[in-house]
């Protein structure tokens, strides 16, 4: 249950019920008269969680995080890397639609981000499901309205789903267990699912963007009939509380604050959504984008350069604290970022190759030279949460994992999962020898300082990079490659050719990430499955095609509770380290943050909310005037 933008929607049902009274267990109290009915059918939640009793009574007013008095004004400049040709999410276009235009649509459900996996009523006000998860229908808030004031409606969300799934490789797969999407009521629609038992699935059909199926059955300002299938520049209709205001193609955006926004009073809005207007710069240069932060031409900086953060901010503003540098803890999510090796490459089909990169690569040195020290050795996809595995399988986990021992390398089983360590000369050596005996032992041998796999073929990999930031990170590696006589080269590419070679897998090696929600489920097939390995676009940038991988992600999309939930993910994690798919590279627990001081936010951010900027955060006057005006 880990797509990017975490809006979770829940909603939708099949009968009228009686007004909900309030419990924190998410149900709703109906009244004796009707005890019989409700003895026979699923009752109507106004909340969905996947980790057990939810927080909010069904009367709850607003979150306990925001502050229900932030003034509504003010405009805040921020950041966008890249350019972009294309408002449509439904399809990428050439550089891809932009992730702002995701604030002018809504969800069913929104996320609570003080609870785990945990959704209250957006454009839905109930959802209703069965004990064995089979479907669940939603119901729609009568008042939910689209900008040009038509009510959204049934029609609306099955045309979504559709679309989305006829569309969008990701969607595709992350919605495949739907199987039907149909209205049942006036404002209901029921999503029926392909088996019974996958307690995720209505939650993830909750998170599904809800689009308008009237304006794109229409025709635009010149008569032309829209075409969903196509990217455009058209600025789109949303329901949510901002919408575009202006653009200058490629390079900025604004979204302005709808004034009349249908749900500004609903309990998972109020104190949120507090500026007039978003800017949206965009650079494609990381380098330029921190020079107009500091020249105040932007208000916030989510810095992800150890380097810059170490190095770059000592400028006056930051001295006389008009500009602000703040760290926040992430507890919300874990991770694997790494060289992501594409075994579709005979050069990586074999495992022993593979470990052998990872025993090639001195992460500590790289620490020390290229980010004074500052990040840890990422050992785990799950790096960062509870969910990563450490020292050897035991209980829950254990007997997963038995159900395909005869699949998984022996090393699950007996050996925690480390990763080299070097940082020295000898350290350094000793992984280096290690390598080489793992390239002997695949029949790879290595003359005149080449290596030659067991046909005689020199072994070559190019690092494919698109983000000069990461080149540096890529020219470290390279002579680690070659030190075990792999031909190795870095290339450069801009922004387009990278991502069509990447959704064409075309590649040897390049660096990528994969985020984890703290509950995760059906887009573990999207990351690992067999499927997903060879459909265009898909984020199984790895090649994998595993039965023992499929298994687990099984075990995961299908747990039963909680504990099953982590065993589960747990002996997946073990599997996927040992199987050695990547070459890790490193973590940091904390979002780096830079802002002119113009804003105020809540006292206690949420546990799960990370920086909560833009959306818990409001403007400022009297610090504004404090530090001066906008350049």
């Amino acid at each position: 249950m880990a797509l990017n933008r975490r809006h979770l929607l829940q909603g939708g049902a099949a009968a009228a019920v009686a007004p909900a009274l309030g419990t924190a267990s998410g149900f709703t109290i109906i009244s004796s008269a009707e005890a019989q009915t409700a003895a026979s059918a699923p009752v109507w939640r106004h909340g969905l969680s996947l980790s057990g009793d939810i927080k909010y009574a069904a009367d709850f007013k607003r979150f306990d995080y925001v502050n229900p008095g932030a003034p509504k004004s003010g405009i805040v400049r921020q950041i966008a890397v890249g350019t972009f040709d294309n408002f449509n999410i439904v399809v990428s276009g050439v550089k891809g639609s932009i992730a702002p235009i995701g604030l002018i649509y809504e969800t069913l459900m929104a996320h609570a981000l003080d609870e785990v996996a945990t959704e209250y009523g957006l454009l839905a006000e109930a959802a209703q499901h069965p004990d064995d998860f089979a479907w669940v229908v939603y119901r729609l808030r009568k008042e939910a309205r689209w900008h040009d004031g038509k009510p959204v409606t049934p029609e609306d969300v099955v045309f979504s789903l559709e679309q989305l799934k006829k569309l969008s490789p990701m969607y595709a797969s992350y919605y495949r267990h739907v199987v039907k999407a149909e209205k049942s009521g006036e404002r209901e629609i029921k999503f029926t699912f392909d088996a019974p038992g996958n307690r995720e699935l209505p939650h993830i059909v909750g998170e599904l963007v809800v689009l308008p199926k009237h304006y794109w059955d229409g025709s635009d300002s010149q008569g032309r009939k829209r075409d969903i299938s196509q990217t455009t520049l058209e600025p789109p209709l949303g329901s949510g509380p901002y919408r575009i205001k202006e653009f200058v193609a490629g390079r900025s955006l604004s979204l302005e604050r709808v004034k009349d926004y249908w749900g500004a009073d609903l309990p998972v809005q109020v104190g949120q959504n507090n500026f007039d207007e978003l800017r949206y710069e965009f650079f494609r240069d990381s380098t330029v984008a921190l020079e107009a932060f500091k020249g105040d031409q932007v208000d916030w900086r989510l810095e992800n350069s150890a380097k810059n953060w170490a190095t770059a901010y000592d400028f006056p503003a930051v001295t006389e604290k008009r500009v602000v540098l703040e760290e926040f803890p992430d507890r919300s999510s874990g991770r694997m970022q790494a060289f992501v090796l594409n075994i579709r490459r005979d050069q990586f089909k074999d495992i022993r190759v593979r470990r052998a990169l990872n025993w090639a690569f001195d992460f500590e040195e790289m620490n020390k030279q290229l980010f004074f020290g500052q990040y840890f050795r990422i050992g785990s996809y799950f790096a960062g949460s509870e969910l990563a595995c450490a020292g050897l399988p035991q209980g829950r986990e254990l007997a997963i994992l038995e159900t395909v021992r005869d699949k998984v390398p022996a090393e699950v089983f007996t050996s925690p999962y480390q990763n080299p360590v070097g940082g020295n000369p000898d350290a350094v050596r000793n992984n280096l020898r290690e390598s080489t005996k793992l390239l002997k032992e695949a029949g790879f041998e290595i003359k005149d300082r080449k290596l030659l796999d067991p046909t005689g073929k020199p072994v070559t990999a190019e690092i494919l990079v698109e983000d000069p930031t990461y080149e540096r990170v890529a020219l470290f590696f390279k002579p680690s490659l070659e030190r075990i006589g792999i031909t190795a080269s870095v290339r450069v590419v801009d922004e387009v050719q990278y991502e069509n070679r990447k959704r064409n897998f075309d590649f040897d090696i390049i660096i990528d990430s994969w985020p984890e929600s703290l509950s995760p489920g059906n887009e573990q097939r999207e990351y690992w499955g067999s499927q997903a390995a060879d459909v265009l676009g898909s984020r199984n940038l790895i090649g994998i095609k595993d039965p023992a991988v499929d298994a687990l992600v099984d075990k995961v999309i299908f747990a039963t509770d909680r504990e099953d939930l982590v065993a589960a993910t747990k002996a997946l994690d073990r599997v996927l380290l040992w199987n050695s798919y990547v070459v890790p590279q490193w973590n940091y627990p904390k979002a780096r943050t830079a802002r002119w001081d113009r804003f105020g936010r809540p006292a206690e951010m949420p546990k799960y909310g990370l920086t909560g900027f833009p959306a818990l955060w409001w403007f400022d006057a009297d610090k504004a005037a404090r530090i001066g005006k906008r350049s």
